[in-house]
């Protein structure tokens, strides 16, 4: 799922629009390219680490191998934790042929989270644990740390970085106009993180009809997001 790549599209088109750059009168703010910097050394040095881990069989390769691949996905994701559900899958579950997880148990983890405050960190969290699982409970308790770390670090480094260009880059028409793609852009890829999500879904009877009926729930009612959870968790079990 190459995310970054889509918003080029979607930035071109908007620029041929005739919306109007408002008057921005904000004095140029310093760039902290130090943060820069180091984004790019942790990500090379994890994906080193990982590396000489993965081919020299280390017996403590998996915490390295779990860093690199959240730092890599916090890296990479846009459009929240929808898409970061969707590289997970597809990293602990397809590509690894259900080595450390099957499609169900990371759904059902994701489903629970949902109900929790901060999802992304929850998610994160969760499948750190279950990949380092079958090493221990110290292991698997690293795994719940490494993760979530992981995946904001590199957030926190380029925000710090990208805030004071953005201040200084939104003065030109042409960004300006390009946000309007680019959001779009996001949307539609949130939209095709959704179909794959459900592409690894058995289509069974009862699934399609707790599916329609959660959407329903959501749609229709206001009942709360955890009231929801926990009704699919029993409907689940009973079935």
């Amino acid at each position: 799922m190459d995310v970054p790549r889509a918003h080029h599209p979607g930035g071109t088109i908007s620029n041929f629009s005739d919306k109007r750059i408002p008057d921005i009168n904000e004095p140029r703010k310093k760039i902290q390219w130090g943060n820069l910097w180091l984004f790019a050394l942790i990500f090379l040095l994890a994906g080193f680490m990982s590396e000489v881990a993965r081919t020299n069989d280390w017996i403590t390769r998996r915490p390295f191998n779990l860093f690199e691949n959240f730092y890599r996905f916090g890296s990479l994701v846009f459009g929240g934790g929808d898409i970061l559900i969707a590289m997970m899958l597809e990293q602990y579950v397809f590509r690894s042929k259900s080595q450390f997880m099957s499609a169900e148990e990371l759904l059902t983890g994701a489903g629970i989270m949902r109900a929790m405050p901060g999802p992304t960190f929850s998610v994160s969290a969760y499948v750190g644990g279950m990949v380092m699982r079958s090493l221990g409970p110290g292991y698997q308790f690293l795994g719940c740390i490494i993760a979530p770390v992981a995946i904001f670090l590199p957030s926190m480094l380029l925000v710090l970085f990208f805030f004071p260009i953005w201040n200084n880059l939104k003065k030109h028409v042409v960004i300006y106009r390009a946000l309007e793609g680019i959001n779009a852009v996001v949307v539609g890829v949130m939209w095709a993180a959704t179909i794959f999500l459900f592409i690894s879904i058995p289509v069974t009877w009862y699934n399609v009809m707790i599916m329609a009926a959660t959407l329903s729930l959501l749609c229709f009612t206001r009942l709360p997001s955890p009231v929801i959870v926990v009704a699919c968790i029993l409907a689940g079990a009973l079935m």
